[in-house]
């Protein structure tokens, strides 16, 4: 199995647990009780037990220690340790919205040769990487219909993440549903369409705030996984149609320093597209993830040093 045969399988894991979630009661909010959920019992903090003096101080402080505090750090401590070593890893290997991301811009290249239609050039049919798609306009049918069906899907999922999933699911099936439910999730599906369709790669970059956190540690950690460059061998991608950059869901260059790689999502598509181009060669790939004393070279150019890679980097 590849790596994105890989990734295909965890991000269609994740998706399907992230629609399920709500209606098995594994994780969510519901409004019409004011409690979280979590994996079928109520997570309060006891508050109105407290107001009505059924609890005393110490227990109302244990649980907010417990239920609040405790699970908040787990969470920070936790993400930013995974962030600190291996970036957006999150975003890459589970993120439904990128599931979705990368979907959408597989049927718009299919559509129009682009990945985006902020895109000024259009990407060749055939790759070196022996990537072969030729543009047809018929795929924008498809792409727009991709669009409405995602928006939807995911405005209906995140207000089952708000009130009880029997009744909205309920009142869906049945056309009853509310004015306010038809309202958020008309109003969700209008803007998550805009938003798959000509901003979904600039809400990865700078609106997702999760998305951000891990790329702000990540690039406080100069030993932290990153797509490696052989600068060693520069030469030998002057005759090359950049196939890396191509396979880039992104639209970042890979063989950038890291600072200018601050929103990759470590899907690894460009270190396979270098090793199918190289393989043809049969030749080494000139990129590859490296991290601790191979990621320095990569990382320091940030601030204008260069370090020399170990031989043994690209060679493992």
């Amino acid at each position: 199995m590849t790596t994105q045969q890989k990734r295909l399988l965890i991000r269609s894991g994740f998706f399907l647990l992230f629609l399920l979630a709500p209606p098995l009661d594994l994780f969510r909010f519901d409004l019409t009780q004011n409690h979280f959920v979590l994996l079928r019992h109520p997570w309060t903090l006891g508050m109105e037990a407290f107001q009505h003096g059924q609890i005393s101080a110490l227990h109302m402080t244990w649980n907010m220690l417990l239920r609040f505090f405790l699970p908040l750090g787990l969470v920070i401590i936790g993400g930013g340790f995974i962030a600190w070593k291996w970036g957006r890893l999150y975003c890459g290997w589970l993120c439904p919205h990128f599931s979705v991301v990368e979907m959408i811009n597989h049927l718009m290249r299919r559509a129009s040769g682009k990945l985006s239609i902020w895109d000024k050039k259009t990407l060749p049919d055939q790759q070196q990487d022996g990537t072969t798609i030729k543009p047809d306009k018929r795929w924008w049918l498809v792409t727009a219909l991709a669009v409405f069906f995602f928006a939807l899907v995911w405005a209906i999922a995140l207000l089952t993440y708000l009130l009880p999933p029997k009744e909205v699911y309920g009142n869906l099936l049945a056309g009853t549903l509310t004015r306010n439910q038809l309202l958020f999730i008309g109003v969700a599906t209008a803007l998550l369409m805009i938003e798959f369709s000509v901003a979904r790669h600039l809400f990865c970059r700078f609106g997702c705030a999760l998305g951000v956190f891990q790329s702000l540690i990540w690039m406080g950690n100069k030993k932290a996984l990153v797509v490696g460059f052989n600068r060693k061998r520069v030469k030998e991608c002057v005759s090359c149609d950049t196939s890396c950059e191509h396979a880039c869901p992104m639209r970042l260059k890979p063989r950038t320093i890291k600072r200018q790689m601050f929103t990759c999502t470590q899907c690894m598509q460009c270190v396979e597209a270098c090793e199918k181009v190289q393989a043809s060669q049969h030749k080494i790939s000139l990129l590859k993830m490296v991290d601790k004393e191979c990621a320095l070279d990569v990382s320091a150019r940030d601030f204008g040093k260069k370090i020399e890679t170990p031989d043994d980097c690209f060679n493992k």
